[in-house]
């Protein structure tokens, strides 16, 4: 009797997985953590991109432990990064301890793993880009003028502290050009630039980056037109105290709208 019920429940099994295969059903596929990110050393968040689903309703968690420690926690927040992330914040953020996660998917028919991932949030921060460019044409009464722009450190990380240390890079290029011209401007948030064509539209931007870390993204461009007359003055770019100077090209990039006045303008947020 009690071979002929084990009999049949392997039975019903054995038809239930046929009739699920038939259907395209399966376990899910692997899932991969593609990217961990910290704007500002407080917080970070991770992404996962998902395997196939099956055919079937698709269930995500993503599990860590701090190395070291064998206690497994579930990711504390699976809505502030958007889909198919989970955030860390304060509170479950620590400096100089790795973090070994991975992502669960499951489903009717079973479940599979991400591979582990190794996070140290020290080296995933990238911050957000610097706020407030402007841009104005300088022309004092004893020089020649020149263009000079300021802006402001993204409003996340405190710089007060000496907690973290950001450096700076500028681009700009004629509306019609298609390379931009870089200068790299230390940890200062002014810039003189001195050479430049009278009567054309420059587009300018600017991005940080961190002593350990990755650049933000550049800022929302700023345009500015320079008076026609006189060229400017010949001469490298420079700004308080910088000691080495070295411009380079980079390839054009996708810029958003603002709007210009003859000699200052600032960036439509």
């Amino acid at each position: 009797m009690k071979e002929n019920v084990i009999s049949a429940t392997v039975f019903t099994l054995l038809l239930f997985l046929n009739t699920c295969l038939l259907n395209g059903q399966l376990p899910p596929g692997k899932p991969e953590i593609f990217k961990c990110r910290s704007p500002n050393k407080e917080t970070f968040t991770c992404w996962w991109r998902p395997g196939t689903d099956g055919g079937l309703p698709t269930n995500y968690s993503l599990t860590y432990h701090r190395e070291g420690e064998t206690l497994m926690h579930e990711c504390p927040d699976y809505i502030t990064g958007g889909p198919n992330s989970c955030h860390f914040g304060k509170q479950y953020t620590s400096m100089w301890r790795t973090y070994v996660m991975m992502v669960n998917a499951t489903n009717q028919m079973g479940s599979s793993f991400s591979d582990e991932l190794y996070v140290d949030v020290t080296y995933i921060v990238q911050p957000d880009p610097p706020l407030e460019l402007t841009v104005e044409v300088k022309q004092p009464e004893d020089r020649k003028p020149y263009l000079w722009m300021k802006w402001s450190p993204p409003t996340l990380i405190d710089l007060k502290t000496g907690w973290f240390t950001l450096l700076y890079e500028i681009r700009l290029k004629p509306e019609k050009a298609a390379e931009w011209e870089t200068h790299f401007a230390g940890q200062q948030t002014e810039f003189k630039i001195l050479s430049l064509h009278p009567g054309q539209k420059y587009l300018v931007q600017v991005r940080c980056k961190p002593d350990h870390g990755y650049w933000s993204a550049w800022s929302p461009a700023t345009f500015i037109q320079i008076p026609s007359g006189d060229p400017l003055m010949l001469g490298v770019s420079h700004y308080k105290n910088l000691k080495s100077y070295s411009p380079r090209k980079i390839s054009s990039g996708r810029l958003q709208p603002a709007v210009f006045a003859k000699a200052k303008l600032t960036t439509v947020q």
